[in-house]
């Protein structure tokens, strides 16, 4: 399954981030894997039940780690051919998909051009040559082209789970809760502190959508 995984049409040196990426799967922590096999039956079973399912990944601005978890989470289930699976991403607020993010996401091999100036651009991020690119940019949650209704709202942060009660629309909550990296912003970890957490979604992401593809 990984040689199939690392032979899609992959951007650049995609590959190689995601073979570490596949590696690290291995290191989630059996509490975590857990909770993501539980988020993994329910996501089957809606992929059963509706032929499609929608997973919408929800923080406070929609600017880093929600960006983080739909990118992963996208190439992930391209790498199991979860081809009736779909990933948004959206914030209670929009703000603007931040540069830091942006940078992370290179840094692990992903082809991105920006569109658009202003406060909040739009970035095309590349992952394979099959695939579209993945439109970036800062967004509340249940803007248009973002689901309206029956989708997993996949809570990326404590406040906004804990801030709002009710996501409207959502037909299953799934508090996914990962440490901002905003905390290192402006400090020589601070790119580290980016990458690590995109790799730490990112192989939580290969596992959830791995135990998707199995059910």
């Amino acid at each position: 399954m990984v040689m199939d995984i690392l032979k899609k049409a992959w951007v650049g040196s995609l590959e190689n981030r995601i073979a570490e990426i596949v590696e690290l799967v291995g290191k989630v922590t059996v509490e975590r894997k857990e909770f993501l096999d539980t988020a993994a039956e329910r996501i089957a079973k809606e992929l059963s039940a509706q032929e499609e399912a929608k997973l919408n990944f929800i923080c406070t601005h929609n600017s880093r780690r929600s960006h983080l978890a739909h990118v992963w989470a996208t190439v992930a289930a391209h790498a199991y051919g979860l081809v009736h699976l779909s990933a948004y991403s959206g914030g209670t607020e929009a703000t603007a998909c931040n540069e830091r993010t942006v940078s992370s996401l290179k840094r692990s091999g992903f082809e991105i051009s920006k569109k658009g100036e202003g406060e909040n651009p739009h970035y095309l991020c590349k992952y394979s040559t099959s695939a579209p690119a993945i439109d970036l940019f800062s967004k509340v949650y249940d803007q248009e082209g973002n689901p309206e209704s029956r989708y997993f709202a996949m809570m990326c942060c404590s406040d906004v789970d804990e801030a709002c009660p009710i996501i409207h629309g959502a037909h299953a909550r799934i508090p996914l809760h990962y440490q901002d990296p905003k905390s290192s912003d402006g400090t020589p970890e601070e790119a580290a502190t980016y990458d690590q957490r995109s790799e730490q979604i990112g192989a939580e992401m290969f596992y959830l959508m791995r135990q998707v593809a199995s059910k």
